[in-house]
């Protein structure tokens, strides 16, 4: 079989080529993302529906009047708080302000000087003013532990309440949680009917043409393609599930991948083989069993495939051009070429002097 050569391009082209493909794959991958968010976007059951359908109606109004009635409540202990605030201020000033008359009716006293009748009048209404004052405050205090004691009275019934109604919501939420996971199933198994059967496409188009100058298009494709149903499988099911799904994944690819090298060794490809006994040539080693070819002035030398670029080769011009067979397998490196009947080598496909070609088993 004629081994047939491709051209690579120059180095920029072959850049644009591997740049152009991973942009290719990006791009892919978002449209595959519009479609999944899509699918996302299905409404999943309705919570208060649900809701609605196992709760006392009743109840959940009688919690919302306890609710208004302990806020209003509250408001009103706030601003009977701010009247007894004031009430106590202004009882504190009148008291500051009879202990200063009366300090000084005490040094008149001492001093034999009388208070006039203005000055009596002053204390006696002062005093009269701090007494109401009083009865005022403990009125107020009387009304805030009034409104203190009922507002208790109805926060244990809100609490009553809360407890029924949290028994009543405990099967509302074991059904809601029943419907999300199947509505997460659905979507994962919309999202994956969809996606699977683009990525088998994917995978037997990019198999099949391989060897076809738009495989980097196919190799994009199913790349973004498969790395989206990753996520989608990651997304939607357990991480105790996504572990086994990933292992299994892992196995089929290493052991397709194992079965692949083992069925290349065994049976190659000729642009395989010619690669192979090229690169046997450029270390002189029998491209079969990797034996030294001692020919020419290489006979007394010894190297491996890591030592050949280390040895110094005397000079001898045309000692190679000679027939060589391997000592140790058998195999003919080196024969007569039969339309120029020069020395060419045996398990290459051209001849180094004519270019004439010959079929690689």
């Amino acid at each position: 079989m004629k081994t047939v050569v491709k051209s690579k391009g120059t180095w920029i082209h072959r850049l644009a080529i591997r740049f152009f493909t991973v942009v290719l794959a990006v791009l892919v991958f978002w449209v595959l993302g519009f479609l999944v968010d899509d699918i996302r976007s299905i409404p999943g059951p309705d919570h208060d529906a649900i809701d609605k359908k196992h709760l006392d109606q009743g109840l959940l109004a009688r919690r919302d009047a306890l609710e208004a009635q302990i806020a209003d409540l509250a408001r009103q202990i706030e601003n009977q708080t701010e009247k007894q605030r004031v009430v106590g201020d202004s009882s504190r000033n009148l008291q500051q302000t009879i202990n200063q008359l009366l300090e000084l009716q005490k040094l008149g006293m001492q001093k034999s000087i009388a208070f006039s009748d203005t000055e009596q009048a002053n204390v006696a209404s002062s005093l009269s003013l701090f007494l109401d004052n009083q009865r005022k405050y403990q009125a107020l205090s009387q009304t805030v532990s009034d409104m203190l004691e009922r507002k208790q009275g109805l926060l244990q019934e809100k609490e009553q309440a809360d407890q029924a109604i949290e028994t009543q919501r405990q099967p509302a939420r074991d059904e809601f949680a029943a419907l999300s996971a199947r509505h997460r199933l659905k979507l994962a198994c919309l999202q994956l009917a969809i996606l699977l059967p683009i990525l088998a496409v994917a995978a037997a188009v990019t198999i099949r043409k391989r060897s076809s100058i738009y495989f980097p298009l196919f190799l994009a494709f199913g790349a973004a393609t498969l790395v989206k149903i990753a996520l989608v499988v990651h997304e939607y099911f357990p991480s105790r599930y996504f572990k086994y799904i990933l292992i299994g994944a892992l196995l089929a690819v290493v052991a397709r991948l194992l079965i692949h090298f083992i069925r290349a060794i065994a049976f190659p490809k000729a642009q395989w083989l010619v690669r192979q006994y090229r690169e046997a040539y450029e270390r002189f080693l029998c491209p079969v069993c990797e034996y030294p070819i001692r020919i020419g002035p290489r006979r007394y030398l010894f190297w491996t495939r890591r030592t050949v670029n280390r040895i110094v080769v005397p000079g001898e011009p045309g000692a190679l051009e000679e027939p060589y067979t391997c000592p140790s397998c058998g195999s003919t490196l080196f024969e007569e070429c039969p339309s120029c009947h020069k020395v060419r080598h045996a398990m290459l496909p051209s001849c180094s002097h004519c270019g004439a070609e010959k079929d690689i088993a």
